[in-house]
């Protein structure tokens, strides 16, 4: 039991020395790891906070340059916006002058159709192709050629403004585009370490590219073709208002021209008609007059024949008393000389006045045949006069060919 009991063993005094030396050297170890930790921490703490802030510092200037980027662009955009905004409320008033002009085509062609209508309703010599009758084809044809031109230019100004407002369209929508991504890199700009909106997003989240990500060469260019898509849309619409300008001028012009030709061919065809009418009653008048003298020397060669028939029967029914005589009284005297001279040459004047009585009668038809074709030709005369003078040209009184 006394073994059992025997406290134990001690260390010797070199071994008491080796461990103080063993714990000195690992406390002076731990401490010079610690010392060269502290110093590493400290100079990566230095070197983190100014990479930070060097990171930082160029992350803003970065920030700032790209809001100067954006809101160049946005200027860019906006003026040209300005100038795609005018130019389409000046071509939607350029396409109104064309619409207008395009309407007051209505009315003249249709008084052009009617006055070609009536016209058809002369008679006889008078349904004539005349200068008047060419004149109102042609304009005719000038009015539904301007009137087509018109349309189709029409057509190409609706198609100018639909491409007017699709470049308006994409600069728009790029500028919408910029102020909400000029609004996100302000706020951006704005916040510090000490912004108590900072986002706590995790790492992933952060370093997260979307898809649709552009370079910086994309997004400027996708700008520039946006400016030269609505330059170009804004020198075409330039180009074709140009065009119409000249174009209204020209259509009304031609228009105007070949309206007061027909006008003019129209006043000469009146002048013509009643120049015309005026020779036929003329010439009416002097046949009526010579219908008169006609009638009047059939009268006195009726009357002279009648004279003739008393001296005739006289003569013969002398001669026939005398051819009563006796014997050697029936004598060819110098009496029945002249009785028979007489009956012979009355015969022959009552023949002659007869003939002429003939030719009398036959003349005073053909007067009655002039007098009637005249009354006609004058009646057709009016008749066209009524067409030219008064309806055609009430018709086409109140035409008047505006400049839009």
């Amino acid at each position: 039991m006394s073994r059992l009991m025997d406290p134990p063993p001690k260390f010797l005094p070199p071994e008491w020395r080796l461990a103080n030396q063993i714990h000195y050297g690992s406390a002076e170890a731990e401490r010079s790891r610690s010392e060269r930790l502290t110093a590493e921490s400290k100079r990566l703490i230095e070197e983190s906070g100014m990479a930070a802030k060097r990171m930082q510092q160029d992350a803003n200037k970065r920030l700032e340059q790209r809001i100067h980027d954006i809101k160049f662009w946005r200027t860019e955009l906006d003026q040209k916006l300005e100038e795609i905004v005018q130019e389409i409320e000046v071509l939607i008033t350029c396409k109104s002058r064309v619409e207008r002009s395009l309407e007051s085509c209505a009315e003249p062609l249709r008084v052009a159709l009617q006055c070609l209508t009536e016209r058809q309703r002369r008679v006889s010599i008078d349904l004539v192709h005349d200068e008047v009758e060419r004149e109102l084809m042609k304009e005719r044809e000038v009015i539904e050629g301007v009137a087509s031109l018109l349309n189709r230019t029409l057509e190409q100004t609706n198609e100018q403004i639909r491409l007017n407002r699709s470049a308006k369209y994409y600069l728009e929508k790029d500028l919408r585009d910029k102020f909400q991504a000029e609004q996100i890199d302000g706020f951006c700009s704005m916040l510090t370490n000490t912004s108590p909106n900072i986002d706590n997003v995790t790492s992933q989240t952060a370093l997260a590219v979307p898809g649709a990500t552009v370079t910086p060469e994309e997004w400027e260019t996708f700008s520039n073709i946006n400016i030269l898509k609505a330059e170009r849309e804004k020198n075409n619409s330039l180009s074709l208002r140009a065009l119409v300008e000249s174009l209204l001028e020209q259509t009304a012009a031609d228009m105007r021209r070949q309206h007061n030709a027909t006008g003019t061919a129209l006043r000469l065809q009146v002048q013509e008609t009643k120049t015309a009418k005026g020779q036929l009653e003329e010439h009416l008048a002097k046949v009526l007059s010579e219908v008169a003298s006609q009638e009047w020397n059939l009268e006195a060669l009726r009357v002279a024949i009648e004279d003739k028939a008393g001296p005739l029967k006289v003569a013969q029914t002398r001669l026939s008393a005398r051819s009563q005589r006796p014997s050697i009284e029936l004598c060819h005297d110098p009496v029945q000389v002249r009785l028979l001279s007489e009956v012979q040459e009355l015969t022959a004047h009552i023949k002659r006045l007869r003939e002429a009585q003939a030719q009398s009668e036959m003349e005073l038809l053909s007067l009655t045949r002039s007098q009637l074709i005249l009354e006609e030709e004058i009646q057709v005369k009016s008749h066209s006069l009524y067409i030219d003078e008064v309806i055609c040209t009430q018709l086409r009184q109140p035409i008047s060919i505006h400049s839009f």
